[in-house]
């Protein structure tokens, strides 16, 4: 598989996408005007203790209250073990932020074994990260669990855990990175090792897990400095940090439209992947770089909720609050032999899209699709497998369940970030994001309840009705009779009035 990261670069936001055989797999953005939190260390303060939720608000300075569960605090257990007298518990566990990487551990752990009212009171100064940016009208999801990432390891100072990324496969070097690292770090420091470990010198390890250790005493220093809320540590800006988690051996090549940053990046491989130095690439060519790899055409398609299958098929992708809901219909297609291959053919071809618009998108969450129903369980099986197989691509978690009988896939995809459309798009003013609006004639009979509502309050001998064009049209033609009518019960005339400026569901009655 050929893969390459296309970075363009503007005044006003940097754009990186992921290319696997020619097509965006993955598309990141960073905006001057919209600061990304995710990986940032605060020292915030907490200003709300809620024990029915196990959790507390932590005011980190940016404009809503970020969120602290339970089990995302850091409890300093031998202080608590002193004050409380408490030793029945077990090691508490997370799962680390890794800095939106592809390493996901998911640590065992026991029931937490203090309670958060026990661990956190108002007012108290806590060094947390935030795990998870702002979504909607949520504020930041924060873990006290400080996670370091660098380009080979992940420091954990507050974890006594060592892991190995899953993508590395060969159980020796497993075993081998694992022995190192342990015999190499402090005692009761958390280490991972990430994808692009495998096959390092141990002085390359040493040196890198040399470089965290000194990176987190000196966040430690500033934090014991700074007064509540203040920002202690920022991740690295959306260009470094693609080239720090995605740019590995299985990337051919990164190519980048600005020179300043082309000379950055150099700089930061030489620092800690200077075989990687060959594979950068400075694009100067004046057709803008998207428009050359074609990515600006996919973005476009990549927010609508109709998506077409080459057989002619189609799936459309729905969002609520709670799920994703992605149908699939045969749509153009008509098949060639008989209606069970047809239906086959589409599912499959489906299953594939729809792993691949999962990724591109980076929709999370609870997911149910809805395959067009197939009579042979070993058609469905297939589905299942082709789907599971086109998911292992995805550098994010995903759980999924067999066909039920009714035709439906359950399953759960884990994201650290905003979707694409939250990303690229705002709910529409007129339909708040339902994707419709009121059609004309209904407007038409509201406008008729409004004006009998208004009738009985108003002295004059006529009332005057703004309305969109289409409305006035409408109105005036098609509904002219009830208007007559209407003219007869208020005894008034009604007066229509078109305004151009005016949005469909807008009017005015005076």
């Amino acid at each position: 598989m050929y893969s390459e990261l296309i970075v363009n670069v503007t005044p006003w936001e940097t754009r990186i996408a992921l290319m696997e055989d020619g097509s965006v797999v993955e598309f990141h953005v960073e905006r001057a005007a919209e600061q990304g939190y995710v990986g940032n260390i605060y020292k915030g303060r907490v200003v709300r203790v809620l024990p029915g939720m196990q959790a507390a608000f932590v005011d980190i300075g940016l404009e809503r209250t970020a969120f602290l569960y339970i089990r995302d605090v850091y409890d300093h257990l031998s202080e608590f073990e002193a004050i409380f007298g408490r030793t029945d518990y077990d090691e508490i566990g997370t799962s680390p932020l890794h800095c939106n990487t592809d390493e996901r551990h998911l640590l065992s752990y026991s029931p937490p074994p203090f309670r958060i009212e026990e661990l956190l009171h108002e007012g108290q100064d806590i060094l947390v990260q935030v795990s998870r940016r702002p979504l909607g009208t949520k504020g930041a999801r924060l873990t006290s669990h400080i996670s370091i990432p660098g380009r080979n390891l992940v420091l954990m100072p507050t974890m006594n855990h060592l892991g190995v990324s899953r993508k590395i496969r060969c159980e020796p070097e497993r075993q081998r990175l694992k022995e190192l690292i342990d015999s190499l770090r402090p005692k009761d420091i958390g280490f991972i090792a990430r994808t692009a470990c495998e096959g390092l010198s141990p002085t390359d390890i040493q040196q890198e897990m040399e470089f965290l250790l000194h990176l987190w005493a000196t966040i430690q220093e500033k934090a014991e400095n700074l007064h509540s809320p203040s920002l202690v540590y920022k991740d690295l800006d959306i260009t470094l940090r693609t080239v720090r988690d995605l740019f590995t051996c299985d990337v051919k090549r990164l190519i980048v439209d600005s020179r300043p940053v082309y000379e950055r990046i150099l700089a930061f491989l030489e620092t800690f992947a200077p075989h990687l130095r060959p594979c950068v690439e400075l694009y100067e060519d004046p057709i803008p770089i998207f428009d050359t790899f074609g990515i600006e055409v996919e973005m476009s398609r990549a927010i609508r909720k109709k998506v077409w299958l080459k057989s002619g098929g189609y799936i459309v992708i729905e969002k609520t609050e709670a799920l994703i809901a992605i149908d699939v219909n045969t749509g153009k297609f008509i098949g060639k032999h008989c209606l069970e291959d047809t239906i086959l053919k589409t599912n499959l071809e489906a299953a594939k899209e729809i792993a691949y618009q999962l990724r591109l998108r980076n929709m999370g969450g609870l997911i149910i699709i809805d395959f067009i129903d197939m009579e042979d369980p070993e058609d469905r099986e297939l589905v299942f497998n082709t789907l599971r197989e086109a998911l292992k691509r995805d550098r994010c978690k995903t759980n999924i369940l067999r066909i039920s009988e009714l035709g439906l896939i359950q399953m759960t995809r884990k994201r650290d970030r905003e979707d694409l459309n939250h990303l690229l798009c705002e709910p529409c003013p007129y339909c708040d994001g339902s994707g419709e609006l009121k059609s004309r004639r209904t407007l038409c009979y509201e406008i008729f309840h409004h004006i009998q509502s208004e009738a009985r309050h108003r002295d004059s001998a006529a009332i005057e009705v703004f309305v969109h064009p289409k409305i006035g049209d409408m109105l005036i033609n098609e509904e002219a009779h009830n208007i007559e009518l209407l003219e007869k019960s208020i005894q008034k005339k009604i007066n229509i009035v078109s305004r151009p400026e005016f949005y469909l569901e807008q009017y005015k009655i005076s």
